[in-house]
């Protein structure tokens, strides 16, 4: 991604007014953030705004593996909710067919003129009276302690249930927040992105290669890329992945999507492992360590490989220096030079 450079100070003539320029493309660059209020000069070149929408794309897709991660936490979070409240209504049935069963007691005993203190306790409405008063019902007599104890028991169980429960909602409700969080700085990047292309002309976004990619390779060419690539993958579960890398060569880049039509670029890697049948975590820094790690000199087919210092890039290697990834919403999955973005590692997954 080209760096930006601050320009140098010109006093007359027309370098003024691309020093103006240039400046005010940096002022949109400092500007622009969640509320998305920066804006470029009407004249910066096409250069200076691919640099930025290069910005943008890099800024966004780091919130969008943020996004990915808060997402399966989320999703986590709420599989351990559910599994707590069906384990409650289970615990609870329990615990009503319990007090049942001590209550047609209660009553008989009540018709013979008397009610067991144990028994009395038991049916208490207040759960918190009921299980700190063990020793009231210790002194009640043993005659139905062991009843008396299971109820007492099932409620303590119920209670402590209800409060994990309490305690994963609230978990549950941090994750989406933070979803939504990331979800507003993708989208305000994204669309400052997609409003700096807008004012180039179709010839200048082709020209620094921000037009989307149409040509398409036959279906003849991408079978005999993948044999040569899969022929040279370390394993049979690599070589699947590479091919059905190739298979979706074309598909547009959506953020957060993991197939079967679109992806963002941890998704197309997860997605080609899982046709692989290997079970790959979402994000690109969890990826980097679900296998072994290896040097850019020991690349083979198969292997992912990673990009920027914070590991917000993956792609998969398909040999010749070159990888298959998901770039960004201006291109579509396609095949790139390794040595196209600032390579961050290697891993071998199998």
């Amino acid at each position: 991604m080209a760096a930006h450079r601050k320009p140098r100070q010109r006093t007359a003539g027309g370098g003024s007014a691309r020093t103006a320029a240039t400046l005010a493309l940096a002022g949109a660059a400092t500007a622009t953030g969640l509320d998305g209020a920066g804006h470029a000069a009407p004249d910066a070149t096409p250069e200076q705004v691919r640099a930025r929408v290069d910005q943008l794309y890099q800024e966004a897709e780091v919130a969008t593996e943020k996004y990915n991660g808060a997402k399966e936490k989320a999703d986590a979070a709420e599989r351990r909710l559910e599994n707590l409240r069906d384990e409650v209504a289970r615990k609870e049935d329990r615990l009503n067919t319990a007090r049942e069963a001590l209550g047609s007691v209660a009553a008989a005993q009540y018709r013979s003129g008397g009610l067991d203190p144990a028994v009395q306790l038991a049916l208490s409405s207040d759960p918190d009276e009921y299980l700190d008063s063990a020793a009231f019902v210790e002194r009640a007599g043993v005659r139905r302690t062991a009843a008396v104890g299971q109820v007492r028991k099932q409620l303590r169980e119920v209670e402590q249930l209800r409060g994990a429960a309490r305690v994963e909602l609230a978990s549950l409700k941090s994750r989406q927040e933070e979803l939504h969080k990331h979800r507003r700085t993708i989208t305000t990047k994204l669309d400052e992105a997609r409003r700096l292309l807008s004012r180039l002309t179709a010839e200048e976004r082709a020209r620094i290669g921000a037009a989307p990619d149409r040509a398409s390779r036959s279906a003849d060419a991408r079978e005999d890329l993948a044999a040569s690539a899969t022929a040279q993958a370390p394993s049979s579960r690599a070589a699947a992945a590479v091919a059905y890398a190739y298979d979706k060569l074309g598909s547009p880049y959506v953020w957060g999507a993991t197939g079967p039509d679109a992806f963002d670029c941890s998704g197309l890697i997860q997605a080609a492992y899982r046709s692989a049948g290997v079970a790959l975590p979402r994000t690109t820094y969890s990826q980097i360590d679900a296998g072994r790690r290896i040097t850019r000199s020991e690349l083979r087919p198969g292997d992912l490989v990673f990009f920027y210092s914070g590991i917000s890039h993956v792609g998969i290697y398909v040999g010749n220096g070159q990888m298959i990834h998901a770039p960004n919403p201006s291109a579509p999955v396609r095949l790139a030079p390794v040595d196209q973005m600032p390579f961050a590692g290697a891993t071998r997954v199998v």
